[in-house]
């Protein structure tokens, strides 16, 4: 049998759109072969030049509630291995943004239980001798897209062997069964074509989350 084709998958655990790509791509994982694999970025790392420029709400945001969550997380990699960062994420993610409990130190305190890693982990809050680990992390996702875009970031094995990275795509809601199939080909089929930069069309409303 041939091996699974690895999908590296970086992720802010603040993000619903991250959070809702990363539910696509666990659909994908059932109907192709691969297997994702998980990686911090932060949008407080990414943002950090540019505070000043970001509309107050949102520069509040990053400042008092962006630390927090990818500082446990990194804490949880580094001290009990890569493999934890799947179900950790999911247990964070459905608290954040399917259960409305948000970005919270009780919220992260409730999945570190549910995934069975220690609450120790949540003296990682605040400071952690983990931010070069994590800001490393950040910077080998991001520079495959570029500075200007967000998370998630997405980078699989090209057929020449150069990998082939990209942002989103921005989805909601997270496409099931063949479904997300078809979206996952076409995503791979345009991201490899040389010189794609990017695609959009329009939307009106923000992401939904009640049929997850």
């Amino acid at each position: 049998m041939s091996e699974k084709t690895p999908v590296d998958f970086w992720f802010d655990p603040l993000c619903p759109w991250a959070w809702m790509t990363s539910r696509w791509v666990l659909e994908v994982e059932k109907v192709r072969d691969i297997e994702v694999r998980w990686h911090l970025m932060s949008l407080a790392v990414l943002n950090e030049p540019k505070l000043d420029e970001l509309p107050e709400e949102y520069r509040e945001l990053l400042e008092t509630k962006a630390w927090g969550p990818v500082r446990v997380v990194i804490a949880a990699q580094q001290e009990h291995g890569a493999e934890v960062l799947g179900d950790l994420y999911t247990a964070l993610g459905t608290r954040f943004h399917n259960q409305g409990e948000g970005p919270t130190k009780e919220a992260v305190a409730a999945a570190l239980d549910e995934v069975g890693l220690p609450a120790s982990l949540l003296d990682h809050w605040d400071s952690t001798p983990y931010d070069a680990e994590l800001r490393a992390s950040h910077k080998e996702g991001i520079e495959k897209v570029g500075q200007d875009v967000g998370t998630p970031v997405i980078a699989v094995p090209g057929a020449d062997g150069e990998q082939i990275a990209f942002f989103g795509p921005v989805v909601t809601p997270a496409p099931k069964g063949e479904e997300a199939a078809k979206l996952w080909d076409g995503t791979l089929l345009v991201a490899s074509v040389p010189g794609f930069y990017e695609i959009k069309r329009s939307r009106s409303q923000g992401p939904d989350f009640s049929n997850l």
